[in-house]
């Protein structure tokens, strides 16, 4: 299972994504980072063929500045997108003998950033189409994705966009260990990036466990607050 979810904050977004890839094919799973730098002002990550992923990881790579610089980042991201889902389709080979069920070519991308002092959030799905979520404020992406947002349905009377980025990663990480308690195939490692004005800043492991220590110290108070109330 997969889970990439993005949140927006009053300064930034933050995006967050376990690290356990299944492979049904071959009945296993294993770690691999999900979230990745798009340039120097924006992250992405992806749920999906890895194979396709692969490949928009190259292309974002190559071309993160002419997608930052578009006037329609939505659009620019589709046009990189397409021809690499197109590709992959037109040569996957459904039937292969033996190994039935082994998956297929399609893709989510997931991309978000921030710019003239607005955040936004856009996903790319399988068939092209271009999903808008900046005014919505929280999306997620991959087979966890119902159950990340239910998650933060249960957290937005915190109100994330009236927050900082700093609240925000403390949120993100939050869903990201409620998913773990409720699905064997979503799994530590986890994975944080931060964007403010001052650009994206992928979280060192040292820094997660500092959030951690923050949603620690949440817990604790939440509880001493429900005490009081229902004493």
């Amino acid at each position: 299972m997969t889970v990439v979810l993005a949140t927006v904050c009053e300064d930034g977004v933050v995006l967050g994504s376990d690290s356990q890839i299944t492979d049904k094919g071959r009945g296993m799973t294993y770690p691999a980072e999900k979230l990745h730098p798009l340039g120097e002002a924006a992250a992405w990550g992806g749920s999906g063929a890895r194979s396709v992923l692969n490949d928009v990881k190259r292309c974002f790579n190559e071309n993160s500045a002419a997608i930052l610089e578009a006037s329609d980042i939505g659009r620019a991201l589709q046009g990189h997108v397409l021809p690499i889902l197109r590709h992959h389709y037109e040569t996957f080979i459904e039937d292969v003998p033996g190994e039935e069920g082994g998956g297929t070519p399609s893709a989510y991308v997931m991309a978000a950033g921030w710019r003239d002092g607005e955040p936004w959030i856009y996903e790319i799905t399988p068939s092209g189409m271009i999903g808008h979520y900046t005014d919505i404020g929280f999306h997620a992406i991959g087979s966890g994705a119902p159950m990340a947002q239910q998650a933060g349905s249960l957290l937005s009377h915190f109100h994330f966009a009236e927050r900082s980025v700093k609240f925000g990663c403390a949120a993100v990480l939050r869903v990201l260990q409620a998913l773990d308690l409720t699905s064997a195939s979503v799994g530590k490692p986890f994975s944080l990036s931060r964007i403010t004005k001052d650009g994206a800043h992928h979280l060192s492991d040292d820094e997660i466990e500092e959030v951690g220590a923050l949603v620690r110290r949440w817990e604790e108070a939440e509880q001493k607050v429900i005490a009081k109330i229902f004493d």
